[in-house]
């Protein structure tokens, strides 16, 4: 149950509906989450991000990784070869299955490799240079003259 109004906020900023609508978008999710496939997220650095993703039983060909407006979207589905086997237990699933991370404002997907059953997405801050602080240089205007003022050596 959403206990929160954002039309307030909607009328009175300007530029601040992404926040908004992340707030409002995980505050209405209330049905239960997919536990399927497990993932880590890892912080490898301080603008470096690594999403891992258990895949056992898929290939490199079952599996897409796409960025899409500010999402990264991972599905994942197997061709049905199993139809011909029989199984007198099955406990590795092999399902198909979409997982959608949203990224933040300058987030790249810089890789994506698939090893030993899991998929591993490295993820980059890029916060271009006009965004970045920099360091403003003090002059010192002590040993300086004005323009305008004329020497009084000079002139005499």
């Amino acid at each position: 149950m959403r206990n929160f109004d954002f039309a307030p906020l909607y009328r009175s900023t300007v530029g601040f509906d992404q926040i908004a609508n992340l707030m409002d978008r995980v505050l209405t999710n209330d049905a239960p989450q997919p536990t399927y496939p497990p993932y880590n997220i890892e912080k490898m650095g301080d603008d470096a991000y690594r999403i891992s993703i258990a895949v056992a039983g898929f290939s490199e060909a079952d599996l897409s990784v796409e960025v899409r407006e500010k999402s990264l979207i991972v599905a994942a589905r197997k061709a049905d070869e199993d139809s011909q086997k029989t199984y007198l237990h099955r406990g590795i699933a092999t399902r198909a299955f979409e997982r959608r991370f949203h990224l933040a404002d300058h987030v790249q997907v810089t890789g994506a490799f698939h090893a030993d059953g899991m998929l591993h997405i490295d993820l980059e801050r890029q916060v271009p240079e006009a965004l970045k602080p920099r360091q403003i240089q003090i002059a010192n205007t002590a040993g300086t003259t004005k323009k305008d003022v004329v020497d009084a050596k000079a002139v005499n």
